[in-house]
């Protein structure tokens, strides 16, 4: 491979030869470990490869490319730190010309680590936004618990009674959180399974809104249309699409919440079109599509950030779409298309 190739690759690349001393490398290798291409080419590998982890151990003596078994084919991936203390993910191949000969060429290879810090980051993004969630509905149970322990014989049937109807509903709570980190993990991927049958969509909504409007002070309407179709659909995750969505509108938005539910004009696909608008400032256009990835947050109204990722990986798995608008007063609209007779796979 020539220079001109081997600066062509987007990773660092460094190549050593039977005695240890570096035989080329690229641009990028340059760049990551400080060198001049011209001035490495020669030198041992060790003085050029100057990488080291954060208690102060070299890459070359740790791994020692050139020694152990016959069997050893590579350097498996590790994190180090270049001269700057930039980090890198480090790879390595060994090459022999046959099992009972020595190494004669070593080939390392230099990315950014800067691909795992973001997954670190969206590690601890889940675990702090899990620990978040958890925290308020724990409390509550702990709290309204341990009061019924410590006070029975003094409270009177409806003070237990109301006590114990917060604590299933902090229950609920906590379940249904569950089971929406369950349900990231299946989408992420890809083993959400899915049970369709025909279902009545808008029976299934009126209960979401039922349910919802029972908890809050603010109107939630059902604007159902004539003629609706069956639609086959997981019932339940049809209704946690309904109820993230009806939830998110009321968490962010303001005024009335309405809810539309019609039939896909005739002439195309027979299918059901569900619109959730709330009567808030709307969401702007650059931000419609960043709204369903995870841990998105609008405002400062809390939650946990996956409820319309869910809706995105749901709708999509019953071979629908969402998208946004904006209502005619300036709120949002948030708009679902489902097909009447789309055959979802039992697993995705």
């Amino acid at each position: 491979m020539s220079q001109a190739d081997l600066d062509a690759l987007a990773d660092g690349v460094v190549l050593a030869g039977p005695d240890g001393r570096v035989t080329a490398l690229n641009r990028v290798a340059a760049a990551y470990l400080s060198q001049d291409p011209a001035d490495a080419v020669g030198r041992p590998l060790p003085d050029v490869l100057a990488l080291q982890a954060q208690d102060g151990r070299e890459w070359f003596a740790t791994n020692r490319p050139y020694d152990g078994l016959a069997t050893r084919t590579g350097v498996p991936e590790q994190s180090w730190l270049t001269p700057d203390g930039t980090e890198v993910l480090v790879v390595a191949s060994l090459h022999r010309p046959a099992l009972d000969r020595p190494v004669d060429r070593v080939a390392v290879s230099l990315r950014s680590g800067r691909g795992r810090a973001r997954l670190d980051r969206e590690r601890s993004d889940l675990v702090a936004t899990v620990a978040h969630e958890l925290r308020s509905p724990l409390t509550g149970v702990k709290g309204f618990v341990q009061a019924l322990l410590n006070r029975w014989d003094r409270l009177n049937d409806e003070q237990k009674k109301l006590m114990l109807t917060t604590v299933a509903a902090d229950s609920d709570r906590l379940t249904r959180l569950i089971a929406e980190l369950l349900d990231v993990a299946r989408i992420d991927t890809g083993r959400l399974q899915l049970h369709p049958r025909p279902s009545d969509p808008a029976v299934l909504v009126g209960r979401v809104i039922d349910s919802v409007g029972t908890g809050i002070s603010r109107a939630v309407l059902l604007e159902a249309g004539d003629a609706l179709p069956q639609v086959t659909v997981d019932p339940d995750k049809f209704v946690q699409v309904v109820t993230n969505l009806v939830e998110n509108a009321v968490r962010h938005g303001s005024g009335t919440v309405r809810v539309g539910l019609d039939a896909l004009p005739e002439g195309g696909r027979p299918g059901i079109r569900l619109t959730v608008e709330d009567e808030g400032e709307g969401i702007a256009p650059e931000l419609r599509r960043r709204v369903f990835t995870k841990f998105w947050r609008g405002g400062t109204t809390g939650g946990s950030g996956l409820g319309l990722y869910l809706v995105n990986g749901l709708v999509e798995a019953h071979g629908g779409t969402v998208a946004i608008e904006d209502t005619d007063a300036g709120g949002a609209r948030v708009v679902v298309t489902l097909p009447a007779d789309h055959l979802t796979r039992g697993l995705l």
